[in-house]
């Protein structure tokens, strides 16, 4: 803050009489530096200057402690107040003192995240940095002695290659004077501090400061102006010497003066007096009455005891008195959540919008169109999305919105013909089994044995073995074989594995996933898969052979016989066309929990495994790269200070503030011009001579008078014009001192260019850390009903997708803010409290934990785990963060992370709706579906019009493996492998184009011809 004649600058209205032309001066001067004489914008510019420089200089770790122990502190003079900290709380250590004289003084005290020196066992000197510090507290004897005194510990991190951790104690630490001095002291508490003009004000941290270091900024009630005034004028009362000729003595050990003939009375008369003088000044000064009666009965008898009582008198106790107990010591923040007191007044959290039909709260129904997703579902589908965009590159998958992923699901007409969900289904599968070229098809994860004939056994089929299958029995048909006999014999085979216990009987059967994967146990599932055989559906049936063999796990039975029961029901032939149309009746909750079971499974191949691994590698380097290049910006950043700092220094020192009353409103340049305005008039005048020279007269005329008139002029003009092609070459010659200032000015933007590209890559660092971290997802925080909150892009994934994707011109992957209920064990022990323990919070906020979450959390509520709602405003994310309550230990945490992520939560929610908004717009313009055009086989429908999800097509697949998951690898033709030179570079040439000589797009067949 600005000073003036050393208090702080007061803005004024503008005084009456003073001019729009008249210049004001007056002498400033800067807080922290302490230079005077300056203008108030230099000694402002000063101060900034100052400011940053205290900054970038004090130990970070040593501000908390310092300014929690200088808060209130009533030392009137700074330096008194710097000496006090210096010397007592904070000096520099001793080495080897003993630990009583340390910790009876308290004077040797470090804090972690201090630079610190530690003295090794060979006596040299090893910077280091204090990492954690552990103290210990004085134990006491039964007698009352001191068995061993308070002392600490201190973690210490050598600044090493090595970066060797100790644990050391206080007389092996020493503070670095150059880093921790009392005139870097004194200019950080300047900065940092500050009081008031009465005598007796305490000193208070600024409020800025005071919040960014949660200190308590509430002055006591003892240290107010008004206390100090009150307790002044008490004071005052009580020192008066007469009362009716007595005078009051309250030193025992001087002598008492009397005056002459008069008898003084002590006793009880003179203590009834002072109170009745004591509550005069009590009616004097109201504001002294708003002191608690408990501080004021204390000061009283302060004032009127002496060492040996009242006047001499010892006071009798009074019996019978109950002793008031001490006020407890207010909380210190952040505390737990619901121990806060409710504020009723304050506006519920904004209201949770919700995906499924089925909302928690009793007689509420979705305002959204029935969409079929049932509660239970949203988060299994939640955490399907997740796992398919954040492994998206080891399934060979484009990324993809949540809006089109629940659309997928949800197609009941042309299932088989949406990429999107055909394509998720294969690549995971084809992650679970590997290819029949690879490793003989593998089976990467461990699967249950089978109890039916002929199948492969589990460890053989994690080892990857192929056994050879052993030759059974066939029934021959008398006759000719039709499909009749056929049938008659596979009828025969599940009759005789029915009975032999390998298949459930007719009255326990819930679904026929048995007989259908008995009747094509020559081509099972295991091998389609290996062989890649997902054309037309086929997948399902895959899908169905992997439950039916999942379901003899006991942990899995029960959900795989509920997705086999829809898939093959016991009402319809076991075929593999059954299972295929069944798919596309089932709802997308049953799908849901196909994709569940699957991605579960995936996360036990090695794909995945080795994924994991290069993602940690990969964000160990990225860690280590922003080290560096940190490094290299703190660098620069002190390139850049010293380069400042020696412009400042050849910078032209400022001229004095208050010039000479003589020369005020004059420079240089007026001067200057001045000059050149009296030379003009002189010409002029000469000129006006002249003229009247020339003009006819009566007398005598003199000889050659025009010459010397046009010599005059002419040296004039000489000399105007050589003064101004003088100044112009100064002008254009700069000095020395300027050149040098140019050329640190160039270097100060280059080192400034520098640290913005050093910033630039500590972003993009960070950024891949973000996408590296992908072995969990992790939540946002919770708020005090131990909700929780995600925000999915957060990391393991760019925030709008991969941008190479086919669908990145959605600008968003899921654009929601997702509220998760509460855990079952949170619940149970934190807000569905005991008897004992509700009516203890009752009696504390007259009301009960679930009744406050009813009330603050308004019309909307999720009371489990296993519920889910989401915001997709911005307003209501600004809404959610002023609801928090930034005095809680969870809540500060969930607002922190809530305001660091709200501009890419919210950028990202708008453009979700504008995406959604522009797709609803196309839908109405196009008013009626569009007209069918008839192919060889079926009657087509462009999907694209109508669906979103249509949209989508696995590019990554297509560059990686040259085609889709669900088709088969294309063959190879042997004699174009032999073609050479020229024809095969034209082959590759003519593959990479996309359109023909005739600009039509090119087909599979189309690039194997010149057109």
């Amino acid at each position: 803050m600005v000073l003036y004649k050393r208090k702080p600058v007061a803005l004024v209205s503008r005084p009456p009489h003073l001019q729009d032309d008249q210049e004001v001066w007056k002498r400033f001067s800067c807080e922290l530096t302490g230079h005077s004489g300056l203008t108030f914008f230099d000694a402002l510019q000063s101060e900034i200057d100052a400011s940053g420089e205290v900054d970038d200089a004090f130990p970070d770790a040593l501000k908390g402690p310092i300014l929690r122990k200088v808060q209130f502190s009533t030392i009137s003079r700074i330096d008194h107040l710097v000496d006090h900290v210096y010397e007592v709380i904070l000096p520099f250590f001793e080495p080897f003192r003993s630990f009583t004289d340390i910790h009876q003084e308290f004077k040797y005290d470090f804090f972690p995240g201090e630079n610190i020196l530690v003295i090794l066992d060979d006596g040299n000197r090893s910077p280091g940095l204090l990492r954690e510090k552990t103290k210990f507290p004085e134990l006491l004897r039964p007698d009352g002695s001191v068995e061993r005194s308070a002392y600490a510990r201190y973690t210490v991190s050598l600044n090493t290659p090595s970066n060797k951790e100790f644990v050391v104690e206080a007389n092996r630490l020493i503070r670095d004077r150059k880093t921790f001095t009392k005139q870097r002291l004194r200019s950080f508490l300047k900065k940092t501090i500050d009081h008031e003009s009465w005598i007796g004000a305490p000193w208070c941290v600024k409020s800025k400061i005071a919040q960014e270091y949660q200190i308590n900024s509430d002055i006591p009630p003892h240290l107010t102006y008004e206390h100090q005034m009150a307790q002044r004028k008490a004071n005052l009362m009580l020192k008066k010497n007469d009362f009716d000729g007595h005078v009051l003595n309250f030193s025992p050990g001087l002598p008492q003066l009397k005056p002459k003939g008069q008898k003084s009375k002590r006793g009880g008369q003179d203590l009834a007096r002072l109170s009745e003088e004591y509550q005069r000044a009590l009616a004097a000064n109201p504001d002294f009455s708003k002191i608690p009666q408990a501080m004021q009965q204390q000061q009283i008898e302060h004032l009127l005891k002496g060492p040996n009582g009242v006047n001499g008198f010892h006071p009798i106790a009074a019996k019978g008195v109950p002793k008031q107990p001490p006020q407890p010591p207010p909380p210190k923040y952040p505390i737990e959540d619901l121990e806060l007191a409710p504020v009723r007044e304050k506006a519920p959290r904004p209201a949770v919008k919700f995906l499924s039909v089925d909302l928690p709260m009793p007689h509420s129904f979705p305002e959204e169109p029935a969409s079929g997703i049932l509660m239970h579902s949203v988060g299994p589908l939640l955490e399907t999305w997740d796992t398919l965009n954040v492994y998206c590159e080891v399934f060979q998958l484009d990324s993809f919105t949540f809006d089109d992923y629940i659309e997928a699901l949800q197609l009941t007409h042309d299932t088989y013909h949406c990429q999107l969900l055909v394509e998720i289904h294969c690549a995971v599968l084809k992650k679970l089994v590997n290819d029949v070229n690879d490793k003989n098809g593998q089976v990467q994860f461990s699967l249950p044995e089978s109890n039916l004939p002929g199948s492969e056994d589990s460890s053989l089929a994690d080892t990857g073995s192929m056994p050879s299958p052993t030759p059974e029995p066939e029934i021959k048909p008398s006759g000719r074989t039709t499909r009749s006999s056929l049938a008659k014999s596979e009828a025969a085979e599940l009759k005789a594995a029915e009975a032999a216990g390998h298949l459930p009987s007719m009255e326990n059967k819930v679904h026929r996933a048995a007989e259908m994967v008995q009747s094509t146990r020559a081509y099972d599932w295991k091998m389609r898969l290996r062989k890649r055989d997902f054309k037309d559906g086929a997948w399902v049936y895959i899908i169905v052979g992997l439950l039916y063999q999942l379901s003899h796990d006991p942990r899995r039975k029960r959900s795989c016989d509920e997705v086999l029961n829809e898939l093959a029901p016991s009402d319809r032939e076991a075929t593999v066309e059954t299972a295929i149309s069944q798919y596309t009746l089932i709802d997308i909750n049953t799908r849901v929990r196909i994709l569940q079971i699957l991605c579960m499974l995936s996360m036990e191949t090695k794909a995945i495994r080795l994924y994991m691994e290069e993602c940690s590698n990969n964000m160990t380097e990225f860690r280590k790269e922003r080290l560096e290049m940190q490094r290299k910006r703190r660098g620069a950043m002190e390139d850049l200070q010293a380069l400042v700092e020696e412009r400042k220094a050849l910078q032209p020192r400022s001229r004095t503030a208050s010039p000479v009353p003589e020369l005020e409103g004059l420079n240089d340049s007026k001067l200057l011009n001045g000059t050149e305005d009296e030379m003009e008039v002189d010409n002029d005048e000469v000129t006006a001579m002249d003229t009247e020279d020339e003009e006819p007269h009566q007398g005598r005329s003199l000889r050659r008078a025009n010459d010397r008139a046009a010599q005059r002029k002419k040296r004039a003009e000489e000399e105007r014009l050589r003064k101004e092609r003088a100044q112009a070459e100064k002008a254009k010659k700069p000095s020395k001192q300027e050149k040098q200032l140019e050329k640190i000015g160039k270097k100060i933007e280059e080192a400034k260019d520098q640290i913005k590209e050093y910033e630039e890559e500590i972003l993009v660092l960070e950024s891949d850390l973000r996408e590296s971290d992908c072995p969990r997802t992790r939540v946002l925080g919770k708020d005090r009903f131990w909700n929780r909150y995600y925000w999915f892009e957060r990391n393991a994934m760019p925030y709008a997708g991969l941008p190479d994707s086919s669908t990145a011109f959605t600008g968003y992957a899921n654009g929601c803010l997702w509220v998760q209920g509460p855990d079952d064990m949170e619940r149970q022990g934190f807000i569905e409290l005991c008897a004992s323990e509700n009516a203890q919070y009752y009696n504390a906020f007259r009301m009960s934990v679930p009744e406050r979450k009813i009330i603050e959390e308004g019309e909307t509520h999720v009371f489990n785990a296993r519920q889910w709602g989401y915001y997709d405003e911005p307003d209501d994310l600004d809404k959610l963060i002023g609801w928090l309550d930034n005095h809680g230990t969870r809540e500060v945490k969930l607002r922190k992370e809530l305001q660091a992520q709200r501009n890419n939560i919210s950028k990202y929610m708008v453009q979700r709706k504008e995406f959604l908004d522009s797709s609803e717009d196309k839908k109405l313009e196009n008013g009626e579906p569009p007209a069918r055009m008839s192919t060889r086989t079926k009657t087509y429908l462009d999907p694209a019009t109508t669906r979103r999800c249509f949209a989508w097509s696995n590019h990554t697949a297509e560059r990686e493996i040259g085609h889709i998951h669900s088709e088969q690898k294309h063959p190879v033709n042997n004699r174009k492998q032999a073609k050479s030179g020229k024809r095969a570079a034209e082959d590759d040439v003519r593959q990479t184009r996309t359109t023909n000589r005739q600009g039509k797009p090119l087909t599979r067949q189309g690039i194997r011809y010149t057109f």
